[in-house]
């Protein structure tokens, strides 16, 4: 019997490099991390269509198919942030005594300024510059009370061919008069918002009630009869953060048995509903997050850097909480996964819990990917998924060199990359199969000049 002789595909690109992607949760399943020490990525028409082992796959590759040699290096899937804030770029590192006074000092004054829309569209562009060169594909982000910061946020996403979920915050008391929204026009803009970007290409809706204390009990029933006219929107605020945080909630929504009481009477927990922190929970409200799948991402620099508290692993693993690493910028310090990775290792620790480099990547990609709803787009190496990788490498720097040039193990590996990596150590980033960040390219984007007030 005679084949066919293949043609040439000039959309077929191919990687040969050490690949690593996952089929379950590797702290469940010794066999959930799938590796290859010399694999190949084949991509086509901005989607996965083959990974596993060289020598098995080679044979698949069009005639024309140019692979790119990078076998000293690792290609995992792009990595997800489930909780951030953009606007919150410029005030990155700003210091505070805690959560609440950080707020009113530097977040709101800050976010003021999204009404204006090329503040707004030079804003998003830096941001997603940053996430790409960290190796960060898709995030979870929170633009302001301003529909114009969401479409800005949209805009340069779609320039780029992210898939990127984003909303609009809805704050309607208990903040500035410059941030507030009523229950109504948060509806209204929520639902134009909607209309306009979700599910156009690869953008997605997330409607964002910044946390309880800044909406009304009207407001918060608003979002959710919205939330039931769109059943495949996500969902996202914050929930016990903070003591003092939760102490406020508790006056201003008397009769709730907790915190999250309040998301669950107003029907807000949910599949792709996600709670930024989930720190300070009992166990009823783990279970309830469980029933529900509604997520908690977790956020471990910022939760050290304002001094919230350390998150419980093995009281949300007990429960069955689906959980995610986000970076939450700019309470979060790093928009590095990496770091992330290095600063939930050590709350865990702190907590008597030991949180695996494996569980950490898998966690930051096909983890969240699955906790979010998106496992058949995004967080893998699938064939058919969106092909989102980054390129890993473990000579960015001398000491990362040195250390992963002694390692034994993918977990030694992925744990060198987490304890040591960050922006450095991620080469390439690709969105949709194309390359959209090179470590050494020149950003085109200019450079604030930095002011010191008088």
């Amino acid at each position: 019997m005679t084949h066919p002789a293949k043609t040439a595909n000039p959309a077929q690109s191919a990687f040969r490099a050490q690949l690593l992607t996952f089929n379950g949760d590797p702290s469940r399943s010794p066999n959930a991390a799938l590796f290859n020490e010399d694999g190949l990525l084949i991509v086509e028409d901005g989607h996965v269509v083959a990974a596993g082992a060289y020598a098995a796959l080679a044979s698949q590759l069009a005639p024309s198919t140019a692979v790119q040699d990078m076998r000293d290096k690792l290609i995992v899937p792009g990595f997800i942030d489930t909780h951030i804030h953009y606007p919150q770029t410029d005030m990155i590192a700003s210091p505070a005594p805690g959560l609440l006074p950080w707020l009113d000092t530097y977040t709101f004054p800050t976010e003021r300024r999204f009404t204006d829309e090329a503040y707004a569209r030079d804003t998003a562009s830096f941001f997603l510059e940053e996430l790409l060169s960290c190796g960060t594909t898709t995030a979870l982000v929170y633009c302001t009370v301003h529909k114009e910061s969401a479409d800005a946020l949209f805009a340069e996403s779609e320039a780029r061919n992210l898939r990127m979920v984003a909303g609009k915050v809805l704050m309607d008391r208990n903040c500035p008069e410059f941030l507030r929204d009523t229950a109504q026009s948060g509806y209204d803009d929520s639902a134009e918002l909607i209309g306009r970007w979700h599910n156009r290409g690869r953008q997605m809706y997330a409607l964002t009630p910044r946390f309880a204390p800044t909406s009304s009990e009207a407001q918060l029933e608003a979002c959710g009869v919205l939330a039931g006219k769109h059943a495949d929107v996500f969902i996202q605020s914050h929930v016990a953060e903070n003591t003092d945080e939760v102490k406020w909630v508790s006056s201003l929504f008397p009769g709730h048995r907790s915190y999250l009481d309040v998301y669950d009477h107003y029907g807000l927990l949910r599949r792709r509903a996600v709670y930024g922190h989930c720190i300070h929970f009992d166990e009823q409200d783990r279970q309830r997050m469980a029933q529900t799948g509604t997520v908690a991402s977790h956020c471990p620099t910022s939760n050290l850097f304002l001094g919230s508290g350390l998150f419980d692993f093995d009281k949300a693993d007990e429960a069955g909480m689906p959980v995610a690493l986000a970076t939450d910028v700019g309470g979060g310090t790093s928009f590095s996964m990496l770091q992330t990775m290095n600063e939930a290792h050590k709350v865990a620790r702190l907590t008597g819990h030991h949180l695996t480099a494996t569980r950490m990547f898998y966690l930051a990609t096909a983890g969240a990917a699955e906790a979010l709803d998106l496992a058949d787009k995004v967080g893998t190496l699938k064939p058919k998924s969106e092909a989102d990788f980054v390129v890993l490498d473990p000579q960015a720097t001398p000491l990362l060199a040195r250390r992963t040039a002694r390692t034994e193990s993918l977990e030694e590996l992925l744990f060198a990359f987490a304890l040591l990596g960050d922006d450095r150590a991620v080469y390439e980033t690709y969105a949709a199969g194309k390359r959209v960040h090179r470590r050494d390219a020149v950003r085109q984007h200019a450079p604030r000049v930095a002011r010191v007030a008088a």
